[in-house]
């Protein structure tokens, strides 16, 4: 599975100027019918089997008509939800999801939504006092450090509307998304959300019926939301439930590598991978760590390897080309090649990253933090030059970002056409190629793939300016556990570069050059 993080407020936003803590009528913002066939098309001719629609459930925002001192900016959190069983006014009408739906199918795709089973809005619909903790005989208190920032837009309200806001009230307090149960949550703390009481069995019921009402939708699957914040027993009964009507995919964000092997067990289909290889490759690119240190990864997975979701950006981390992580789009292409090519699990790229979207800086409420704000109305500079006004021809691309996009395009392709990738298993050479040979484990990573029709070489050379020459060895057992007893003739694929393909004899292969940043496929022996 090829999975594409589509987060609808900003994908289909042509609106290119912005005014900082700016309206939707000054920003823009996209909809459910930017989404149109021609889009579907250039989506789908990437190579992306799955489309996870981000943002579309109604949460707290400034459209919705919530209280400004309980929402992250003018647009909000699209996880302080507002209603379960209505999406966003912004982004268009339930009619409007529906037929999404059914063009994304059309084009061969599946749909993936979020839900968010912990925590909602402070101000929402359908549930009950039983459903939420309590501070009792504490009113709640917001943070001060924010409310300088609301009261601007409290003023700015006033303008427009002529009308007072007065200050948001709870009392008592509801316990804090976060699992804050004290009445003062501080400005790091999800204060715009309240955690919801699953020692309530009617919770469970609603979540149930939540799923459900999704499902009769034609979703094809859930990206759950802090997941592991929800005991492990109601995932055994709600998925368990579900799966007596629906077949939905299960995806679970989730932090805690304890909890992996009892999600799965409770019917979890996949587990995000952040703090294993994600955080590893951070480190290699960022911070000086060793490219073996990948190993350990796949040794504490054990046999979890196939079931994790791997991804180098998503919306909760910052944009590799962005100042604020590794600045440069092709600089990350090593890791994300990697965290694309190493299992058989999903490889999700968040919208903008085959753009090399930057991220574009401080436009509201979540400041210059290197990530494309999900909490106000702005768009991606350089997402819209692959829209290019709607056309999807990258028609607005300077020669860079189409070799980018190339890369990105022949990548998720080459996952889908290979046997090896998609149902191959793994062997990594580190072991064999200690550092004192003409292989440097500090900046170089190679491993196996292998099925019983294809063979597959992948080196990887993670320093950002040195080429390197390698001399891989590959062991006799290695070569025995694919059936084979000696390499013979390599054709070497690599569409980092213009040379796409290359025939090389056995005697040809024992050095290869990499260059710096780029990543070399030799299909070997078949």
């Amino acid at each position: 599975m090829n999975i594409y993080q589509l987060f609808v407020r900003l994908f289909g936003n042509k609106q290119t100027g912005f005014v900082f803590n700016g309206s939707k009528a000054d920003n823009g913002c996209g909809t459910f019918n930017d989404i149109d066939d021609c889009a579907l098309s250039a989506i789908s001719d990437l190579g992306i089997t799955h489309i996870w629609l981000t943002g579309i459930l109604e949460h707290a925002s400034e459209s919705t008509g919530t209280h400004p001192d309980i929402t992250k900016g003018r647009a909000g959190s699209p996880y302080a939800i507002t209603d379960y069983r209505a999406v966003d006014p912004d982004l268009g009408t339930m009619a409007d999801f529906e037929r999404l739906v059914g063009r994304i199918h059309q084009h061969g795709m599946k749909v993936i939504i979020d839900f968010i089973p912990n925590h909602l809005a402070r101000q929402n619909k359908g549930f009950d006092a039983c459903n939420f903790y309590y501070c009792e005989g504490q009113p709640l208190v917001l943070p001060s450090s924010f409310m300088s920032f609301h009261a601007q837009r409290k003023e700015s309200i006033k303008d427009e509307d002529s009308v007072t806001v007065a200050p948001y009230e709870e009392n008592p307090a509801k316990a804090t998304g976060n699992n804050v149960f004290a009445p003062n949550p501080s400005i790091d703390d999800w204060y715009d959300t309240v955690k919801l009481n699953y020692d309530c069995h009617d919770t469970w019921e609603k979540m149930l019926d939540i799923l459900k009402f999704w499902c009769a939708k034609q979703v094809d699957g859930f990206r759950v939301d802090m997941a592991e914040m929800v005991p492990v027993a109601f995932w055994q009964w709600v998925i368990a439930e579900l799966r007596k009507e629906y077949q939905p995919m299960m995806i679970a964000e989730i932090y805690q590598p304890a909890l992996y092997k009892p999600f799965l067990e409770a019917g979890f289909d996949y587990l995000y991978d952040k703090v294993g290889l994600y955080n590893t490759l951070e480190n290699i690119l960022c911070h000086g760590h060793e490219a073996k240190e990948i190993s350990q990864v796949w040794k504490d997975l054990h046999d979890l390897d196939p079931h994790m979701l791997r991804f180098m950006e998503n919306h909760d981390e910052k944009r590799l080309a962005s100042s604020q992580f590794v600045g440069d789009a092709f600089a990350a292409l090593p890791s994300v090649a990697l965290s694309a090519l190493m299992n058989t699990g999903p490889f999700m790229v968040y919208n903008g990253q085959e753009s090399g979207e930057t991220a574009i800086g401080a436009v509201g409420y979540s400041g210059d933090d290197g990530r494309t704000s999900i909490f106000d109305y702005c768009h991606m500079p350089q997402h819209q030059q692959w829209m290019n006004g709607g056309q999807f021809d990258v028609g607005q691309f300077d020669e860079r970002q189409q070799r980018l996009f190339g890369y990105y395009r022949n990548l998720l392709r080459f996952r889908q056409e290979h046997s090896a990738i998609s149902e191959g298993r793994f062997y990594d050479l580190m072991w064999c190629n200690p550092w004192y040979s003409n292989f440097d484990p500090q900046f170089v990573y190679a491993f196996l793939r292998h099925s019983e029709s294809e063979r597959l070489l992948v080196v990887v050379n993670f320093h950002r300016t040195e080429s390197r020459d390698v001399e891989v060895k590959i062991p006799h057992d290695a070569l025995a556990l694919m059936g084979k007893r000696k390499a013979n003739e390599f054709d070497m694929n690599d569409f980092a570069s213009e040379v796409h393909s290359l025939h090389l004899e056995p005697s040809e292969t024992k050095v290869m050059d990499l260059d710096s940043g780029e990543i070399v496929f030799q299909n070997a022996w078949n």
